[in-house]
């Protein structure tokens, strides 16, 4: 009895256990397997706006031109030679280069013959040895600036006032080489619409200021008697005064008005330098030309 109830037992023990399996098996049957959510990748970053911003070089200013074609204009120099020394802006800084020169050995026994007291004065300044045509009537080298330049290396000069010096000086010269920077150059002399000089006696001056204008009644030409800035006449080196004219067209015969303007007595000297430039150097923001004829 005793064992058949305990196997009676067992079975119910062990049926009941099966039941107990299935349930849970039937449970884990139930389960939903649900798929990984997908990744997003973050958004990409978004780089920060910047710029590059290029150095442009310098302009070169009127002066940096200047000061090119009159380092260019030395190299024609040689030692020993007499040199006619311009006036003006452009010439200063041929001036100062061969004092520069001279100072530092690389240039010896040159001679100056100034072109105005200003220059004068500077070159002495530099310990450049300086004379006169007197002493050297023939000069090797002449080296000045010009305020016009034609396409056929003519000139129109003296706005510094200094015209009937440089005239003398440059014409007793074998070469005679011209600085200025890009802005001088037209296409026909007076086409700039500023002053060429006419250098005239004080004596009668409105006179003389009359008949220059009528002149070149057909270029429309304004003559003005140049005043310092006080409201004074300007007097030269030589005691005289300038009469400036002013041309709304260009000069249609150069040699021509040259004559002309000459041919008037009291008329010391004009600014046209006529078949007078050996060699040209133009300095510009593209670099230094020589015109040569």
């Amino acid at each position: 009895m005793a064992i058949a109830a305990a196997a009676t037992s067992t079975a119910t023990s062990a049926a009941a256990a099966l039941s107990s399996l299935n349930s849970s098996s039937s449970s884990h049957s139930r389960l939903l397997l649900r798929a990984p959510r997908a990744l997003t990748p973050p958004a990409p970053r978004r780089p920060r706006p910047f710029s590059v911003k290029a150095l442009a070089a310098p302009a070169l200013t009127q002066d940096d031109l200047k000061k090119l074609a009159a380092d260019k204009a030395v190299e024609y120099v040689r030692s020993g030679m007499v040199l006619g020394l311009g006036t003006g802006s452009t010439a200063a800084f041929v001036v100062a280069k061969l004092g520069e020169l001279l100072k530092g050995g690389q240039l010896k026994d040159i001679v100056g013959v100034p072109t105005s007291k200003r220059t004068e004065e500077q070159a002495r300044g530099l310990g450049i040895p300086l004379s006169i045509l007197d002493d050297h009537p023939r000069i090797d080298l002449a080296i000045d600036g010009a305020d016009e330049v034609d396409p056929y290396l003519n000139l129109v000069k003296g706005r510094g006032g200094a015209l009937l010096r440089e005239k003398m000086v440059e014409a007793a010269s074998k070469e005679f080489v011209v600085v200025a920077d890009e802005t001088k150059l037209v296409d026909g002399l007076g086409g700039s619409g500023l002053a060429m000089p006419v250098e005239v006696v004080q004596f009668c001056w409105k006179y003389n200021l009359v008949r220059l204008q009528e002149l070149f009644n057909e270029e429309g030409c304004d003559a003005k008697l140049r005043l310092n800035q006080d409201g004074k006449p300007y007097v030269t080196d030589n005691s005289n005064y300038i009469v400036d004219l002013y041309f709304k067209t260009p000069i249609k015969d150069g040699p021509a008005a040259g004559k002309e303007i000459s041919s008037l007595e009291g008329v010391v000297e004009h600014g046209l330098f006529l078949n007078m430039a050996t060699a040209v150097i133009i300095a510009g923001k593209t670099g230094v030309d020589v015109k040569t004829k």
